[in-house]
């Protein structure tokens, strides 16, 4: 078994202008940067000191920089950098704004049809898939000892993996989680569970 923590990159000006990345490669903002760093010292009290620590992140440009950071405040670096951790592809919404976006599909992100988006089933599967190989990769690294596992990905992303785990419990649909915020997971052979949620106990 491996206990990863998910790790939602920190802010970006579309994050700040309510306009949907997907995966347009936008970089952390100077907020982001503040995020991220807190979210480092907030990971260097919370993670075992006794345990080796393992970064990964998405390959997109905003989730390397929130792991750079992060694992600069780790004393370590970032070891892999996976394409399977991006976000959803939105298609046409990418870069619209919140306004426009109503107008044009009213319904939610997680419900509305959208031209050229992935459909939610293929991220979950993508997503279920990356978080597997990202244990399997950490324990060749480290082993015979576990390690901590931060890994830095998107909103999106960790929602379907959180669904997953919880058999949809969780997260509740009004539920944003903040630039920063984490889950932690346990990945075990035939399972995931949520072991806290946004650093609060499950």
């Amino acid at each position: 078994m491996t206990i990863l923590t998910l790790v939602r990159h920190g802010e970006t000006d579309w994050n700040r202008d309510r306009r949907i990345q997907g995966t347009t490669d936008i970089p952390l903002n100077d907020v982001g940067r503040q995020q991220a760093r807190a979210t480092g010292l907030a990971l260097l009290d919370a993670l075992d000191p006794e345990l080796p620590r393992v970064v990964v992140s998405s390959d997109l440009s905003r989730a390397v920089e929130t792991a750079e950071i992060i694992a600069g405040e780790l004393g370590t670096v970032v070891s892999a950098y996976y394409p399977q951790l991006r976000e959803r592809a939105y298609g046409e919404a990418e870069g619209v704004d919140a306004a426009e976006y109503a107008a044009r599909w009213g319904a939610p992100p997680t419900t509305a049809d959208i031209p050229g988006s992935e459909p939610w089933p293929h991220v979950r599967r993508r997503a279920v898939r990356a978080l597997r190989t990202v244990a399997r990769d950490a324990r060749r690294r480290t082993a015979p000892v576990a390690a901590s596992v931060v890994v830095v990905t998107h909103g999106g992303l960790i929602r379907e993996l959180v669904r997953h785990a919880t058999r949809g419990d969780l997260p509740l649909p009004e539920t944003r989680m903040p630039n920063g915020a984490s889950y932690t997971l346990l990945v075990e052979r035939e399972r995931m569970r949520v072991l806290s949620s946004l650093g609060i106990p499950a």
